[in-house]
């Protein structure tokens, strides 16, 4: 959420982000409920006043006449004060749901426009593949070399379902271990964390109110006992962000503790209901998944932010780079960053059966967006005390990046070349083929 004072003085400012977000905010009508709470503040701040003068003159009352009638009064005056109670707290309620809406200012060289075909290509790297046979898709290399059942797994689990096998297997978790690795060599603190959260964890990241049509929610929290009538929400996590913020919230650090970087590996679980129709085979959209995910704290200052914003889309370059799979790096468009985002890439990763990129990584600047929320604040060297800038970014995401790399890397053969960072997981073999023996290992 962004500072109430800035609200308050910069209406036209907040209206035109909610305008290029595309969302659907009334500025003015938050303004109105504003003033009315302080109002309303006011008035039961006055009431209170009065109700502790009252009690005083009670104390010095002389005659039981002249008590009874101070009691009278405060009487009159506790009705009062309950209607005056009554609705500010109907106020403040509105007005703590609103406060969760407003979005963040984007940046100022932020495209603007309504949706990702607005987003602008920013760099590119790598050279499409040429192939000299007719390629196949993912799912036909998994099915063919036993790495991949759609079928068994729609079963199973129902509709985008899936199961890996053998190599795909190794693969993962050789990209998760490759990626946890460097991480941990670049001075991230790494965290496995966890994927049930409570729904404050989800609001503190802004998963909460916008989005929560996509997270799915623990039906029987706890252990079920009949005496429990007030069991607390619990709710699967589509990321590790929200609980690597959630570990920070509510403390203070000191400017020379900053930043602080963290690295989290999690099971991921997305209901994917926004994308109804969309990606309906394969892996490319699914309902859970494993990911590496950065999240990091830094001083309230924009450049600096920028500067790590930088810093982090490099790392997942440079792993795709170490894979040597070609890819994209995009700047999202005002109406395809969200409302919490000062500023955000994407990295899309090419995919030969899309015969296009497709989306493999995110990497944002929310300034104090998720900060206010969560209460992540700093002291700097003044002693004053700020909301701290938060900033994430996808370090690897699995499966979907096992597209990329088994259409990429298939050979005319049928078999599939294993990228070179990651034959070490998978017992040093050069290529996965569905004769053994047709291939050579390294």
């Amino acid at each position: 959420m962004l500072d109430i004072k800035f609200v308050r003085e910069n209406p036209e400012k907040v209206k035109e982000a909610v305008k290029n977000k595309r969302l659907n905010f009334d500025v003015d009508k938050f303004l109105n409920i504003d003033k009315k709470r302080r109002e309303l503040l006011q008035e039961v701040e006055k009431t209170r006043s009065k109700k502790n003068q009252a009690n005083e003159q009670i104390k010095k009352s002389k005659t039981k006449k002249e008590k009874e009638d101070i009691i009278l009064e405060m009487q009159k005056l506790d009705k009062s004060a309950d209607a005056i109670t009554g609705e500010f707290q109907r106020i403040d309620k509105e007005f703590q749901d609103l406060t969760l809406r407003i979005p963040n200012i984007p940046s100022e060289d932020a495209p603007i426009g309504a949706d990702s075909t607005y987003n602008k290509e920013i760099n590119r790297w790598g050279a499409i593949p040429s192939f000299d046979f007719p390629a196949k898709n993912h799912i036909q290399l998994g099915e063919d070399l036993n790495l991949i059942d759609i079928k068994a797994g729609a079963k199973t689990s129902g509709f985008r379902g899936y199961y890996l096998k053998n190599e795909a297997v190794l693969m993962q978790f050789g990209l998760i271990f490759y990626a946890l690795d460097k991480l941990q060599k670049k001075g991230f603190e790494i965290f496995i964390t966890p994927a049930l959260v409570k729904k404050f964890v989800l609001i503190g990241s802004g998963h909460f109110p916008f989005g929560s049509e996509e997270v799915y929610e623990i039906g029987n929290p706890g252990n079920i006992d009949a005496s429990e009538k007030n069991k607390e929400q619990i709710f699967l996590t589509g990321t590790s962000e929200p609980s690597l913020l959630a570990y920070c919230a509510d403390k203070i650090f000191m400017e020379d503790e900053l930043p602080i970087k963290m690295c989290g590996f999690s099971s991921c679980y997305r209901s994917e209901i926004g994308s109804y129709g969309k990606d309906t085979k394969g892996l490319y959209r699914l309902h859970e998944f494993m990911k590496v995910e950065q999240v990091l704290i830094c001083k309230a200052d924009v450049d600096e932010s920028n500067k790590w914003l930088e810093e982090m889309l490099n790392i997942s370059r440079e792993i795709l780079k170490d894979l040597e799979l070609p890819h994209r790096v995009i700047a999202n468009s005002t109406g395809d960053m969200g409302a919490g985002k000062y500023k955000m890439y994407d990295i899309e990763t090419w995919m030969p059966s899309r015969n296009d990129y497709g989306e493999t990584h995110s990497d944002s600047n929310l300034t104090d967006w998720q900060t206010r929320r969560l209460n992540i604040r700093y002291r700097d060297k003044k002693g004053n005390t700020k909301f701290a800038y938060a900033l994430n970014n996808t370090v690897i995401a699995s499966p979907r990046i096992l597209i990329a790399i088994l259409e990429n890397y298939q050979q005319k053969d049928g078999s599939v070349e294993i990228p070179k960072i990651l034959r070490p997981y998978l017992g040093n073999k050069k290529y996965i083929s569905k004769n053994k023996n047709d291939r050579e290992d390294i």
